[in-house]
This record gives structure tokens, sequence and C-alpha cells, in this order.
């Protein structure tokens, strides 16, 4: 604990406290989603800390809600691009050969597609819905894990301890869970933290473009761009879902230097 530099433990904060957001939000909010309370951009009293937005609507409150939409959606995302890339990246780098070849040439293919290009297309031609919003950040998502998966697979497929368990006989499951998986644990861990902020900032920016999280749900990608009038009137509305952007997106990466700076070692056989 006591090698914990600093940073990390202020980044280990900032997640923290996101979480507690997403986990309660919607209990330590002190108004409802849609309760309209006030006028527009009215400003902060000790009922509404952070004033109400373009429609008379509590701020707080709608950062809180939002949290739920914001990092549940980038967080599944990531969770099942994971679930995908993963397995197919190591069982193109045990398996070689045919199907090495066309799993790698169908990811270049994806990948010579700009991600928001891809993404634009599918959210108009299938909807906004969030299972779609979902699947398809995190098919698209999925191809940077497949590369990074299939690197680090292979690098560990050519150690002793591995081509020992082949010699035992050993299939490739096998060689996943145990040797290739473990091995590869630490810079896996630092890449979920870099691919969860790329995908937050891209649901974000999804929701700014109007193409993300649909009303009635808030999310704050959405809740920059319906009160960035206000930024014409010299009002913070548009600022504090921005704000929020940015503080989890520092604290993500300062816990993602910590990881790739001190446990980025192998583990070694062990096994």
């Amino acid at each position: 604990m006591k090698r914990i530099p600093l940073t990390a433990w202020i980044g280990l904060a900032i997640i923290a406290l996101n979480l507690a957001a997403l986990l309660f939000g919607p209990l330590l909010a002190p108004f409802g989603e849609e309760d309209i309370l006030g006028g527009p951009f009215d400003p902060a009293t000790a009922l509404n800390w952070f004033g109400l937005d373009q429609n008379g609507r509590d701020m707080l409150s709608r950062l809180l809600y939002g949290a739920q939409m914001s990092i549940g959606v980038s967080l599944a995302a990531s969770l099942l691009s994971f679930s995908v890339g993963l397995p197919l990246g190591f069982l193109a780098a045990l398996r070689g050969g045919w199907v090495d070849t066309v799993l790698s040439r169908l990811v270049d293919t994806i990948m010579c597609i700009p991600v928001l290009i891809s993404a634009l297309v599918v959210l108009q031609a299938l909807g906004s819905s969030l299972p779609v919003l979902i699947v398809t950040i995190a098919l698209l998502d999925s191809t940077r894990v497949f590369r990074l998966a299939r690197i680090l697979g292979q690098g560990i497929n050519v150690m002793e301890y591995a081509e020992a368990a082949r010699l035992r006989g050993e299939g490739a499951w096998w060689l996943i869970r145990k040797e290739i998986l473990p091995n590869a644990a630490a810079p896996l861990i630092a890449e979920f933290g870099m691919r969860f902020c790329f995908t937050f900032l891209f649901v974000a920016g999804l929701s700014f473009l109007g193409l993300g999280i649909q009303p009635p749900y808030a999310d704050w990608g959405g809740m920059v761009k319906d009160n960035q009038q206000g930024i014409l009137y010299g009002l913070y509305a548009p600022l504090y879902p921005a704000a929020a952007i940015a503080l989890l997106t520092i604290g993500v990466n300062l816990v993602v230097d910590w990881l790739l700076a001190g446990r980025t070692r192998p583990q070694g056989e062990g096994r």
C-alpha cells in the first residue's frame, strides 16, 4: 500500500466516486430525472447545487442519473469487446495457419474503416437503442483487443513452459486459461482501462451528435449537447457534465499509468 503513488490514489478515489454514482446515483439524487423545478438555466440555490438545465431540471440529479447510462453503457461495451476479442486473439495466436490468416484479415478489413463512420452507419440503419449501441461499439472495439491478444499470445506461446504444456498434450483452451491469460493479465488490465476510456469518450461523442444514448435517459454527452447554449450566456450548465467526463477519464488514466509502470512484470511459470 505504501508503494502506491499519490497519483494512483487520486485516480482510485475518482474511480470509486464514479462507481458510487453508477451503483447508487438514483438513490442519491435529490430530485427525479425529469422533474421540472423552475425556469431554464435558473442559478444554483441551496436545493439545486448546480442550478437547473435548459428545461428547468436539476443538474445534480441528472448528473447522478446520467452516471448509470454513461458509465454503464461504456463498461458493458468494454466487457463485451474483451469477451469477443480476447479468446479470438489467443486462438489465432495458438492455431496459426488459416485460422490466424482469416481472423487477422477480417480484423484488418474492419479497421480500414474509421470507427466513427462505421458506428454512424450502423446506428443510422439499426437505430440507437441501448442493445444496438452496446453491441456496435463492442464489436468495433474488439478488433483492437484482438490484435493485442494475438501479439501477447504469440509471445507467450513460444515460451518454454507453454511448450512443455503442449508436449504434455494440453489443448488450446487449457493453454489460454492456464498459461497465456495469467501471464498476459497485467498488460490486459491496463489495456482494459485504456479501452474503457476510449469507449466512454466515444459514447459521449455519439450522444453529443444525437446518435448515442437517447432521451428520456440522461447521459453526460447528451447533457453537454442539450445545455451548450448556456455557454453563450456565460452559464456553467454544460461545463458540469463535461467536467464529469474529463474527471473520470483522468482518473482511469492515472490508474492505468500506475499499472503500466509497476505491474507489467511477467508472472513466470509457477505452475
